[in-house]
């Protein structure tokens, strides 16, 4: 009998064997991702290099800009929205005014590049076909890191790059660090993409991860002014801010990143090696059900209550957030100018703290576009997966499917902007009816949004992910424009751009009525084409 003796060689090529086929793989995701990607990156790198010259135009001066570090200090409810601010220079003020957001925003971008090279494909059936063939058992999951390291590093270049005018190191560690955030959470989802079974149920609950760590730094900002707070050090977007970059940077913190990342990669990997393709370590409980589900419409609840649920808490909780911040911002804001234009051309020609609650439901109404893309473009999922066949083939017409999730997509849309309008009033303690009309207001926005999606999903389903493309350059518009001061006719290129601006300005039902007849006329649009084109199975 022969015995087999393991040699120091054959550790490297049983690696090498579960790694096989990641370069071309990996070619294969960012040819994929060769719109999305770039898109989001952009986006990003957009909103931080724009930022010096508008603090710049806000703040010319280093005294006005001073004082700005001193009134922040003082400021609880702006410290919990954007952070604590560690100098007066113009960099570390944009490190200051956009380095949260834009840590969120790569960790956004990271967690959907991972789940969709992992998860997805797996529950597409699609990885089952690629696996068969000459690839690694770790190869995807290896690739949609990689994917993920390549948006995060074009991000920090572009940052480091544009900044450098500002201070090379502080560039180069504001860069570092928010990429530092997005391959945190690119491995966070690593992980949750192991343990479920459902890739929306893995970007649910990674995205909820980063809602905790927005909460625990705003917490944490909230009571002290240097970012020393245990609950700032708990969140990764709180160790963004205490590289404090520009002012006397801590290269030291970097390190956090690298071992965050280091240590849940090892987990994804141990964890993708104990399962097998397709299933998960939280397996989706296969019934029996509860309730009824003897309608489609009920079905399509069942489907997205969660995300109805999550996006309604978080609406609301945002809403209080705002309308506590309202009367710090016209602290704030004072007699600058500059910012009181830009509140302004966001919110209205009202008074300051009317301006600001406009331009704040504003945005919310901007992010709920957001929403019912999702909810309507999960009827593009629904089809694609195989799963709408079965419940076609029944006696269950085409428009009657799709309109239970219409429903709830239009519906739900709706019910976040009255828990906005509701929260934020909470917060602002005043203006119940005036704060409500502003946030409803917006829905007709939302809407327009909406539609484009259920217009592209039924006339072009292949091309239906492109409303996520119309829904990213109506909130780049809304939020950079007027700080930009870009010119009217860009702003006008947004259905929201022609909401009155509520509280504080003149009602007109003209724009909103012509709003929603657009709407109406998007979905009747899209259902027309659904009728006509063949399911995709």
């Amino acid at each position: 009998m022969t015995a087999t003796v393991s040699t120091p060689a054959a550790v490297p090529a049983a690696r090498s064997r579960n790694l096989a086929g990641t370069g071309t793989l990996l070619r294969f995701a960012l040819r994929r991702d060769r719109v999305m990607i770039p898109v989001w990156v952009a986006v990003n790198a957009l909103m931080v290099l724009s930022m010096p010259n508008t603090l710049k135009g806000l703040y010319a001066t280093p005294a006005e800009r001073s004082d700005l570090v001193r009134q922040m200090a003082t400021n609880a409810s702006l410290r919990a929205m954007v952070g604590p601010v560690f100098g007066d220079s113009l960099g570390a003020l944009t490190a200051w005014r956009v380095g949260v957001y834009a840590g969120a925003l790569a960790a956004v971008m990271s967690l959907l590049v991972v789940v969709r090279h992992t998860r997805d494909e797996e529950e597409s059936g699609r990885q089952e076909l690629v696996s068969s063939g000459m690839v690694g058992r770790r190869a995807p999951l290896t690739v949609a890191l990689l994917a993920a390291a390549v948006a995060n590093a074009a991000l920090a270049l572009l940052i480091t790059a544009g900044l450098a005018g500002q201070g090379a190191a502080g560039a180069l560690v504001f860069g570092l660090g928010v990429a530092g955030v997005g391959m945190v959470f690119a491995t966070m989802a690593a992980i949750v993409a192991q343990l479920t079974e459902s890739a929306r149920l893995a970007r649910g609950l990674t995205s909820a991860v980063l809602g905790a760590a927005f909460v625990l730094r705003a917490a944490g900002d909230s009571g002290t002014d240097d970012g020393s707070s245990v609950l700032t050090w708990l969140s990764p977007l709180g160790w963004l801010e205490d590289l404090r970059a520009f002012a006397a940077e801590r290269w030291w913190v970097l390190l956090l990143f690298a071992a965050a990342t280091a240590l849940q990669a090892g987990i994804a990997y141990d964890l993708a090696g104990r399962r097998d393709l397709g299933m998960s370590f939280l397996p989706t409980r296969p019934g029996p059900a509860r309730g009824r589900l003897a309608t489609a419409g009920a079905l399509a609840w069942r489907l997205q209550r969660g995300s109805v649920l999550g996006w309604s808490i978080g609406f609301f909780v945002a809403g209080v957030v705002y309308g506590g911040m309202a009367d710090g911002a016209a602290q704030l804001v004072g007699d600058n100018a500059k910012a009181r234009e830009i509140f302004q051309r966001m919110g209205g020609q009202s008074g300051l703290t009317d301006a600001f609650l406009a331009a704040m439901a504003g945005m919310l109404g901007l992010v709920a576009a957001l929403y019912v893309v999702a909810s309507v473009l999960r009827l593009n999922g629904e089809e694609t997966s195989g799963r709408a066949e079965p419940v076609l083939a029944g006696a269950v017409g085409r428009l009657r499917w799709a309109s239970g999730h219409l429903l709830i997509a239009f519906g739900g849309s709706a019910l976040i902007m009255l828990l906005a309008g509701l929260g934020i009033a909470v917060g602002h303690g005043k203006q119940v009816g005036p704060v409500l009309g502003a946030c409803l207001v917006q829905v007709a926005g939302v809407w327009v949004i909406g539609g484009i999606a259920v217009l592209l999903y039924g006339v072009l389903p292949r091309g239906a992910v492109a409303a996520w493309g119309v829904a990213g350059a109506v909130l780049l518009i809304g939020w950079i424009g007027p700080a930009l001061n870009v010119p009217q006719f860009v702003l006008d290129l947004s259905p929201f751009g022609h909401l009155p601006k509520l509280p504080g300005g003149r009602m007109e039902w003209g724009p909103v009525a012509t709003l929603l007849a657009l709407a109406a006329l998007l979905v009747t649009g899209g259902l027309a084409g659904l009728r006509r084109r063949d399911i995709s199975g």
